[in-house]
This record gives structure tokens, sequence and C-alpha cells, in this order.
């Protein structure tokens, strides 16, 4: 079974925003107290957290689609609805995000880095935040939002100081076992390692990580082997160290041409250019080992490269080889760019920005694309010609009409708004009248200034009596 997995397709859905309620307080001799309906609750986040007890993104390649929870939509008196929980994701330090076109949306290093995969929707207001001196008593609410969604791509790079690369079976791991307390697989045949493996090795006051990246052969970089599944490990490690085999079976291979073989596919592979790199040459406990490694040991040094002689079975040229990889280490770590902390940059909106676009498409036909009118649609009951009136207001107000007719819009014009794959299309009516007219003008309603039943019947009876008391003050005794 799969233990180790390193890119996932990961589903993601955000929760929905809960909806706004439309609500009337009511209690005896109060027919019409006023709007009471609260907001709807928040949808919950999908996030991505950077967390060091995780290796491997397993748990998302058995389970790909997470969902965070939806908003509680709002009730009568005043209570709003309850926020949706936030989906905490826990990944792997060096877990690169991408979307399904290989665009880079995060690079999550070090404990605690977080991503928001996926946002939550907006809950929607309730009549008592939309009321106002002109609309008295709203007889609608905003719809919540519904949350985002769609696929993100991981990929774990493994996050440590110095790389093992090779052949398969040059002793890698072996060597890895040795330097650290890592206890990889080892055995005599090739393709042992299927997983990266990690070590921690203390070399005087350093301390660094060690990686023992599976066997790479000729082709790797296009897909042959283990190589290309395990390439992108590479990118991260400050020192690349060359492990090569001096007791190898092929008759047709030598620490020369592997060497060769390996720099060729890591420079297919791109970006290891400037990495400083240190050859190891493995396996001198045996007789013709010792002897090939004398022999090709001048050939490496005139080439550039610092070479050490070891053997991970008799322990032999570990402790000079771990100091010179913790200086190397050291010397990266200094010439590395100092962090800095996080810079807030606002960048506010113009103040003449209307925030919208109005394009003509086809004859009679029009779309606005915009944050505003698109949200402002989403929240919309059309089935509430009062809310559909309120929409009206809100996209006059903007400005939506006033392009529209610039734009060379006439009565009966086709107008979308969104996008193509999910947009709200109507005929255009300018100054339409919608159904918050429908109890007087737009924004007004007449239940709150038509006198109440009990009021009325008290002035018709004091009229009645004021109309008595004049009739007998008039009337003239005999």
């Amino acid at each position: 079974m799969t233990t180790f997995v390193d890119r996932v397709e990961l589903h993601v859905a955000a929760g929905n925003g809960g909806h706004g309620c439309a609500s009337v307080h009511r209690e005896k001799f109060k027919p019409l107290g006023g709007p009471d309906g609260g907001n709807g609750g928040r949808g919950g986040d999908v996030i991505l957290v950077v967390d060091q007890s995780v290796t491997t993104l397993l748990d998302y390649h058995h389970s790909p689609h997470r969902k965070a929870t939806n908003g509680r939509p709002g009730e009568g008196g005043n209570r709003a609805g309850k926020d949706g929980q936030d989906l905490v994701l826990p990944v792997p330090d060096g877990t690169v995000v991408l979307d399904k076109q290989g665009e880079v949306l995060a690079d999550l290093v070090g404990h605690g880095t977080s991503f928001v995969a996926a946002q939550g929707g907006r809950g929607g207001l309730g009549n008592a935040a939309l009321s106002s001196a002109r609309r008295k008593a709203p007889g609608f609410a905003l719809l919540g939002e519904p949350g985002q969604g769609g696929d993100v791509v991981l990929e774990l790079k493994t996050v440590a100081d110095v790389a093992l690369v090779g052949y398969p079976s040059a002793g890698k791991s072996s060597l890895i076992s040795v330097l650290s307390a890592a206890k990889p697989k080892i055995a005599d045949y090739p393709f042992t390692t299927l997983v990266p493996n990690l070590g921690v090795v203390t070399a005087g006051a350093t301390v660094y990580t060690v990686a023992d990246v599976p066997g790479l052969i000729p082709g790797a970089s296009q897909g042959k082997g283990l190589g290309l599944e395990f390439l992108r490990h590479v990118e991260r490690c400050s020192v690349l160290v060359h492990v090569l085999d001096t007791a190898a079976l092929e008759t047709d291979r030598d620490p020369l041409s592997d060497l060769d073989t390996i720099e060729a596919e890591l420079a297919q592979y791109g970006g290891l250019d400037g990495r400083p790199r240190v050859v190891v040459l493995n396996k001198i406990d045996v007789p013709d080992g010792r002897d090939l490694a004398e022999l090709v040991r001048p050939d490496l040094e005139s080439r550039g490269y610092r070479v050490f002689e070891a053997s991970a079975v008799a322990h032999l040229g570990l402790r000079e080889l771990s100091f010179a990889l913790a200086e190397l280490v050291t010397r990266a770590r200094e010439a590395r760019p100092k962090e800095e902390a996080t810079r807030v940059v606002i960048r506010p909106k113009a103040v003449d920005d209307d925030g919208f676009t109005v394009t003509r498409e086809d004859e009679g036909m029009y779309r606005v694309r915009g944050e505003k009118p698109e949200r402002w649609v989403r929240q919309t009951d059309f089935n509430n010609d009062e809310a559909v009136g309120y929409l009206a207001d809100r996209l006059a107000r903007l400005g939506v009409e006033d392009q529209l007719m610039r734009a060379g819009a006439r009565n009966g014009d086709g107008v979308a708004i969104g996008p193509e794959e999910n947009a709200v299309v109507f005929d255009w009516e300018p100054t339409a009248m919608a159904g918050a007219e429908m109890l007087g003008r737009r924004g007004e309603d007449h239940r709150f200034e038509a006198p109440r039943p009990a009021a009325q019947r008290r002035r018709d009876r004091q009229a009645e009596r004021d109309e008595a008391q004049q009739e007998f003050d008039g009337f003239e005794p005999f």
C-alpha cells in the first residue's frame, strides 16, 4: 500500500453563506413592530497550514474531496446566524499549491504558514439591516453568497540542506543511515528506496538535514524510473552530493560515466546549476572499490569537484564528509538573504472607479462585469418582486443604467450580468417599475403611513363626541 505521496489533486469547496431573514416584530398591541430579521452567518474557509508533524500527502490521496461547513441562516428577533467552521488542512513543510494550469498559487515553507485555498461566502443581510428612513419595513432579505470551490494541485518539495543523488544501489540509503539516525530500507537490489528519506546530521555546532533521493537512471528527467517523480525534492537543497558506486557489478558502468549521466539529467531538469557539488566515492571497503576510487579521483578533482572516499559499511571517511557538508551548508545559509517581516501593502481603489464594465457583445446584447453587480445578483431572491426592485435601485445608483445608455442600449435589449457560464440575463427597461413600487414609490411602505385601526377608532369616537357637544352647545332652552 502507498505510504508516501508527494503530489495530489485536491477538490476543495468553502461553505456557503447563510441567508438573511425577513421578519417583522410582533407582540400584543403592536401588529407592525418593525423589521427584526437577522443576518446570515459567513461560510467556512478551506485553509492549508504547514504542520511539522505531517510528512506526506497520503490523507488527501485517499480523501481528495474536502468541504467546509455552511453558515446558518438568520432568524427573527435580530438573531444572526452562526458562522460556518473553517476547515484547516495540515500539509507538510515545503508544499507548493498550484492551479490546474500549473500556475503557482502559494509556496508553503515554515511551520504555521497558511494559505486560503477557498474562501467562504458572505452571509446575506436580514431585513433589519436593510431598513432605512425610506424603506421602513423591507419585505425581503439578501441571500447568502456561495462559497468558492475548485481544484488545486499540491506538490511536496522536501526541505533539506543536502541531497544525496546517484544511481540505484549506489549506497545513498546506507550513507544517510550512518550519518544520521534515519532508518531507511536497505537491500542489495535496485530501487530499494521508493520514497525520499530525511535525516538530521550534527557536525560540531552545525545541524543540517540530508535527503536521500531515490535512484536516478538515464532518461529520468523524461519520466524513466523514479527520477522524474522525485527530482522536485532536490530543488530546495543547498548542496548536492553525488554518491558514486566504486563496486558496481555492471561492466558498462564506471564512476565517471555515472557522474556524467546524473549531471545530464539534472541539467535537463533545470534550476540546479548554481548549487555546490561534492563527490563521494562509496564502497571503498571492497578491494576493487578502493583501487577504482584511487584511479578516478585525479580526474574528478581536475573537474573541480571536492572528492571524498567513504564506506557506509566500514564507517570510513564519514567524519570528514560530515564536517565538509556542514561547512558548505553554513556558507549557503550565510549567503541566503535574510527574511524580512511581511509588509502589509494597502492598495485602495480609486474614488472614481465604478468597479464594473459594460461591453456590447452582439446586436441587442450587452454584458455587465464587476465585483459589485455580480455579488448583488447572487444575493438577490428573484422570486421576491421587492428584492428585484431593490437590486434595480442599487444598479441604478452604481451607474449601470447610465453606462448602458452610453453604450447604445435600448428598451428591450438583453443585458447579462456575470460570466458566460453563470450569468443572469434580463430584458432591459430603463427606470422600470419593479416590485418595490407595488407598495407605492420605490422604497416607501404605506403600511407605516396609514393610521392603525385602534387609533382610527379612537379618532372616530372623539369626532362623534365633538359633534354631539357642538349640537348640545347650540341648543337654546325654551
